[in-house]
């Protein structure tokens, strides 16, 4: 039985390098039929335009800030009967599509959720959560490394990230995609929980799994430092006069929440008070502008997409190269010219020692991790645990072979 065809749409606005990343990542997907809808500014756009994928994806000029509107134009293009979303600071694993698409293969699944690795490329950022309609998330209980569907009560949803999620796109079309009233966070959660409404199945699939690398943007730098909170204010108020919930509690809530991590902030250096001051009273405005602003604004003209553009990978395979971390130049070279030569290759870097462990996707096309021979990649790990060289390397590559091969 064949594949089904999947339209991968990211989204991009202002960070064209960081595009230019996600897009060699899903240069390296071991599945077919897949195809890449691109939806960003001009200048993103013109950078493709002048690079290698020239040609070999679909190319829609954005310009609005508004992501829920950039998804529908991205699904307006998309012609695969499943619809893959990923952010433009996220590097999907190679075997990314296959794992999430196996969750559809499960009955009467129409939505599939991946899980998050964060910053060090070890941790894990977001797994199974649920969702209410306050968009408020809590954990799921989850075991083993198969898709599953959670059971969770009613008035919640089975959470999915939005630069990790796919849907089917006869049932995206007919709730007429993303709300775009949400033009910047929640849009997603607000799909999860008219799915659940609808009384349609989402699948998580833990072995599908994207980095990602919180690149800066207007609302944020680089080191995550909060920088502006009028979006999250306003799509939370949007969320709760959309589903009927009073506004007060929530909204207490939330200024609660990113008083402390403003606070915490300020602690560490990253802001100074008035700068903190100044992103609370972004929240508060975002409040007051959710409270007249519309929702239910769905896209029209989803129906007939252009013909399907597959896209053909740069890469297949899998080659591993090791060695230690004084070598690093030669053996990152070494990985990069596999790379353009079509392999997926990962790169092994220790030290005599017992640093912590991080993963990195490199632009080349090329996967690294570097560490302490002696030290833990996981964060659950001992400090220091004795083993060989050719030991640590096997036992890191089977820690990834779910999501790499």
């Amino acid at each position: 039985m064949a594949a089904p065809s999947v339209s991968v749409v990211v989204v991009s606005h202002g960070r064209p390098e960081s595009l230019m990343w996600c897009l060699s990542a899903l240069a390296g997907q071991a599945y077919e039929p897949y195809e890449i809808v691109v939806v960003a500014d001009l200048a993103a756009c013109a950078y493709v335009s002048e690079s290698h994928f020239a040609g070999r994806l679909k190319l829609v000029p954005f310009e609005e800030q508004n992501i829920a509107a950039a998804r529908n134009k991205g699904v307006a293009e998309a012609a695969g009967e499943i619809i893959a979303f990923v952010d433009d600071d996220a590097a999907a694993e190679p075997l990314w599509l296959r794992n999430l698409v196996a969750g559809f293969g499960l009955p009467e699944v129409v939505c599939a959720g991946g899980y998050v690795r964060g910053r060090n490329g070890i941790s894990f950022q977001w797994t199974a959560r649920q969702v209410d309609e306050t968009g408020h998330a809590t954990p799921l209980a989850a075991v083993g490394d198969r898709p599953f569907v959670p059971e969770v009560p009613a008035g919640r949803a089975v959470k999915t990230e939005g630069t990790n999620m796919a849907v089917r796109r006869d049932v995206l079309v007919a709730l007429g995609g993303f709300d775009e009233g949400f033009h910047f966070f929640l849009d997603e959660t607000d799909l999860n929980l008219r799915l659940a409404q609808a009384h349609h199945k989402t699948a998580l699939c833990p072995s599908a799994e994207v980095h990602h690398a919180y690149r800066a943007s207007t609302r944020r730098m680089a080191d995550r430092t909060v920088t502006d909170l009028f979006d999250v204010g306003a799509s939370t108020v949007l969320l709760l006069r959309k589903f009927g919930l009073p506004l007060g509690p929530r909204c207490e809530e939330m200024r609660d929440e990113q008083t402390s991590r403003l606070a915490d902030q300020v602690s560490r250096g990253l802001l100074n008070q008035t700068a903190a001051t100044l992103v609370l009273e972004s929240l508060e405005a975002g409040f007051d502008a959710g409270k007249t602003r519309d929702f239910g604004q769905y896209a029209d003209g989803l129906h007939q997409p252009p013909p399907f553009l597959g896209f053909r990978p740069d890469r297949s395979g899998h080659v591993t190269l090791s060695g230690r971390w004084r070598q690093r130049a030669k053996l990152r070279h070494a990985a990069a010219r596999m790379a353009k030569d079509g392999a997926t290759v990962s790169l092994y870097l220790f030290s005599l020692g017992t640093r912590f462990h991080h993963v990195r996707f490199d632009e080349a096309g090329y996967w690294e991790q570097a560490g302490g021979q002696f030290g833990k990649a996981q964060r659950d790990e001992p400090l220091f645990r004795l083993t060989a060289f050719e030991s640590r390397v096997k036992r890191e590559q089977n820690r990834v072979k779910l999501a790499r091969g």
